[in-house]
């Protein structure tokens, strides 16, 4: 069977590939070994988010008082809140299969392994293989759970993020290792529903590629919720020898340990490029990333990569992003190269966190001169009526010519308000043009002009 293009990988970033390549009109054809829709679509974006959802509709009930409403005895019924979750994503995982028939494209069961320039070896569940041919291949293998080697993911009491959604029982206590975006989720679920949750950070600050003032905020609610923080902090080991774990850590130069049921490590995200046949063809790597051109392109003609293999942030907006911009490349368009500078990032536990562009401090190492706007939540009346005024909206803009260098958001449902600024850069609106735009009243959105004109001391509510 011959193709004008195999995808290997069925995640955001590769079926988008598929569907924008059947649209230019190419002949495709799709591997995937186990679920349509990868690891974001069935363990990683959308059932953490059912998952996050039901937290937050149980926190409401436990504040119904705040509003005028008595529950009482409201409980956690923890198997029908993954059951929840799961139904979710075979919903969603359904949806894409729909996209592919849709499409005219076909669906290649199994392992998938380049053999030469322009042949896959697709090897299924009964260990039968099949070669097909494709005048491109486009590698889109995603990632797994990266493991420590004093944290060694054991699927039982230590584990990665996928089986943390799919535990059979809610663990009393429990510690995670690690507070970037999954690590933070999974704090905040576990503890909106009951576990007493310890949430230990190598570094500085919570979520340590967000702004600063971010991080400190997040880390004030977090503690407000009831979360035992550690920061500055090293896991040193983990003795699962007993009933429970007994977890080892290194704070201020003195060992101690803390007890708990589970260990949930969440230090980022390993690739998925062994024994996919890079050797075979000789395609380049460096640590763990495959190399490719601005258009995705390895250094062999007709292959390339996208998504978490290749450098650039783990998301999978950028990885959809990336599969579109490569396949219009292969029709013979002239796309633009993607802008990694205005890529938007997403938390989203409670308070949620957003931002694009650079963080403060990024703008003052790069010489820039700025203007710093922040405006609270707390001076928003729909954050207020809504009962969600803890975090805040700040952006920076370059002081000489007023262009937007970025914007952070720590708050309820700012996940939803980031868009606005993500455009904005990218029509390279100003300041003056952002405080002039009607923001409808009232919104959480009004606190983006409310921080754009707190930058240029024009704040009316604060």
């Amino acid at each position: 069977m011959s193709y004008n293009l195999i995808v290997i990988g069925s995640g955001p970033g590769g079926y988008v590939a598929a569907i924008r390549a059947s649209q230019l009109g190419m002949k495709v054809g799709i591997v995937e070994k186990e679920s349509l829709g990868g690891i974001c679509l069935n363990w990683g974006c959308i059932p953490t988010k059912a998952l996050l959802k039901s937290a937050q509709v149980f926190e409401y009930v436990n504040h119904s008082k705040d509003y005028g409403i008595n529950i009482k005895n409201a409980s956690i019924d923890f198997s029908s809140i993954i059951k929840r979750s799961r139904g979710v994503a075979e919903v969603m995982s359904k949806g894409v299969n729909f996209l592919m028939k849709k499409n005219k494209i076909d669906i290649l069961k199994g392992f998938g392994k380049i053999i030469s320039k322009n042949e896959v070896e697709i090897t299924d569940e009964k260990n039968e293989s099949k070669i097909v041919n494709a005048e491109n291949i486009i590698i889109a293998t995603g990632g797994r759970s990266k493991e420590l080697p004093n944290v060694p993911i054991d699927g039982t009491k230590i584990l990665g993020y996928r089986k943390a959604m799919n535990l059979d029982k809610q663990p009393k206590k429990m510690v995670v290792v690690g507070s970037g975006a999954i690590g933070s989720e999974f704090a905040y679920f576990y503890n909106s529903i009951g576990t007493e949750v310890t949430l230990i950070e190598y570094l500085p600050n919570l979520l340590p590629l967000e702004d600063v003032d971010v991080s400190k905020q997040l880390q004030k609610s977090f503690s407000r919720s009831g979360i035992n923080i550690f920061t500055n902090t090293e896991v040193t080991g983990v003795d699962t020898s007993g009933k429970g774990c007994k977890v080892h850590y290194k704070s201020n130069n003195k060992d101690n340990f803390l007890e708990c049921d589970i260990v949930l490590s969440a230090v980022g995200v390993e690739t998925n490029i062994q024994n996919i046949g890079l050797e075979n063809v000789k395609i380049i790597s460096e640590n763990g990333k495959i190399n490719v051109d601005d258009y995705y392109q390895t250094n062999i003609n007709g292959i390339y990569a996208i998504g978490d293999i290749v450098k650039g942030p783990a998301l999978a907006h950028v990885a959809s992003a990336e599969g579109i911009i490569c396949v219009e490349k292969i029709s013979g368009l002239n796309p633009s190269i993607l802008d990694y500078d205005n890529i938007p990032s997403c938390t989203y536990c409670n308070p949620e966190v957003s931002s694009v562009g650079f963080t403060e401090k990024e703008a003052i190492d790069l010489g820039y001169e700025i203007n710093v706007g922040k405006f609270p939540f707390s001076a928003s009346g729909k954050a207020n009526a809504s009962g969600h005024s803890d975090g805040f909206v700040k952006v920076i803009f370059d002081k000489k010519y007023g262009e937007w260098l970025g914007c952070h958001m720590i708050g309820y449902n700012v996940t939803e308000m980031i868009a606005e600024v993500v455009v904005a850069r990218k029509l390279e609106t100003t300041a003056y043009e952002i405080i002039k735009s009607i923001h409808p009243h009232p919104t959480m959105s009004e606190a983006i002009m409310e921080a754009t004109a707190a930058a240029y001391n024009e704040v009316i509510h604060l």
